[in-house]
């Protein structure tokens, strides 16, 4: 099916099935509105999170009696939004999750293990598993954490990709080398990165990934993806952003005026899963950040690729007249040997000007003014900074019901 008529199908479903798209559309005088190209996407209304949060089971568009799984968003940016599955869209999400195994080179005959939750509401442990599954290769479910099992793991049942979140990689390699364990010599070839980044903006691989590879020859590969989407990215051996499956989703990047960006240009990601059965969104505001990629790349996979998300649009941050991301600082502390842990606040100040406090714990013999004065030059502006320890900031780092850690804490509606 064409893109075209892949939308066209979407649009009469939520016409059709969506309350909330039902009663947006007719507001907007749209309720005979059918396609005449991809691009009429744009006359279309945008779909926010607060519309989701707001009007959650008012997008439900099937009997429930069809709802075979129930998940929920991470609740990052405000409170979590529940999403519901039918058995055609976890058969979706076998297939989407299948399509980027594949993308990475993956075939059956790897073995994989999965390093991150399956339950907890958590949708992208359980594609995981399905994808799998539908590709038609072994999958070994440790979880997160369990250092000594995950070792155990590798070396009995000998998994030839990881499914792990980047910074938890280093705590395993730590683990290996305390215990005599070499991970060259295991066998272990890929690692598919999930949650967090490991290329900077331009692509190259991040201090994080850098750290990585100087211990453990595998290939990383990025990912983007997120529960309202049902649709996951990746990135190829090539390295040139993370590939759209075209066939999937239909994907726009638009500038702070709501229109398309060029390429090589950052935007917000506006997303429009095709497929869905049971809760379809139409041109849903991600509310990443992302640089659009829309020339060929090396592999001949058509359509376009994504960058690493730069920030969250609802999180970025005016600094003396210097818009910044907390990705930004993210990524400038993480680089620094003198950095045991930290987290970031904004705040409104008297003003209802954006302040960006940082709290730092520091390795002995550290030298604060020498951060402040690498991060000031780097970001064009000067945050203010703290000293903590690192239990403080760690009980608030790892909260044990969220699924990643939290860095950024913004409290300007506070």
């Amino acid at each position: 099916m064409s893109k075209l008529a892949s939308l066209n199908q979407h649009l009469e479903l939520i016409k059709a099935k969506s309350p909330f798209y039902r009663r947006r559309l007719e507001a907007a005088g749209l309720s005979n509105l059918k396609l005449e190209t991809v691009d009429d996407v744009s006359k279309l209304p945008l779909t926010s999170k607060n519309d989701l949060a707001a009007y959650n089971d008012e997008f439900l568009a099937v009997d429930s009696a069809m709802i075979r799984d129930i998940v929920t968003t991470s609740g990052t940016l405000g409170d979590p939004v529940t999403c519901y599955l039918t058995d055609s869209d976890l058969d979706r999400l076998a297939t989407n999750e299948a399509g980027s195994y594949r993308i990475a080179g993956c075939d059956p005959s790897d073995t994989f293990q999965l390093l991150t939750t399956i339950d907890k509401r958590f949708m992208a442990g359980l594609a995981y598993f399905l994808g799998v599954r539908e590709l038609g290769a072994k999958i070994i479910r440790s979880g997160p954490g369990a250092l000594d099992l995950q070792w155990e793991s590798i070396q009995k049942y000998e998994p030839t990709v990881l499914i792990a979140v980047p910074s938890f990689v280093p705590r395993l390699i730590r683990h290996a080398q305390k215990n005599g364990i070499d991970p060259n010599s295991t066998s272990v070839r890929k690692i598919i990165c999930i949650g967090e980044p490991i290329r900077k903006d331009d692509l190259t691989p991040n201090h994080l990934a850098k750290a990585i590879s100087q211990h453990w020859n595998v290939r990383l590969f990025s990912t983007y993806a997120s529960t309202e989407m049902a649709t996951a990215f990746t990135e190829c051996e090539h390295g040139t952003g993370v590939h759209v499956q075209d066939d999937l989703i239909h994907v726009e990047v638009l500038d702070l005026n709501d229109q398309p960006v060029s390429n090589g240009e950052v935007g917000e990601v506006i997303a429009t899963p095709l497929g869905v059965e049971g809760l379809p969104l139409m041109r849903y505001r991600t509310g990443d950040m992302c640089r659009l990629h829309s020339g060929p790349c090396p592999c001949g996979m058509p359509g376009p690729r994504l960058g690493p998300v730069i920030g969250r649009k609802q999180q970025m941050l005016k600094l003396k007249g210097t818009s910044i991301y907390p990705n930004a600082v993210t990524d400038l502390l993480e680089r620094s040997t003198e950095v045991r842990s930290f987290i970031l606040e904004a705040t409104s100040n008297d003003f209802g000007l954006d302040e960006l406090s940082i709290t730092l714990a520091l390795r002995e013999g550290a030298d604060i003014h020498q951060i402040e004065e690498t991060v000031a030059e780097k970001l064009r502006v000067r945050p203010a900074f703290k000293i903590g320890t690192i239990e403080d900031i760690n009980q608030r780092k790892f909260d044990e019901n969220a699924r990643k850690p939290k860095i950024f804490f913004d409290l300007r509606n506070s």
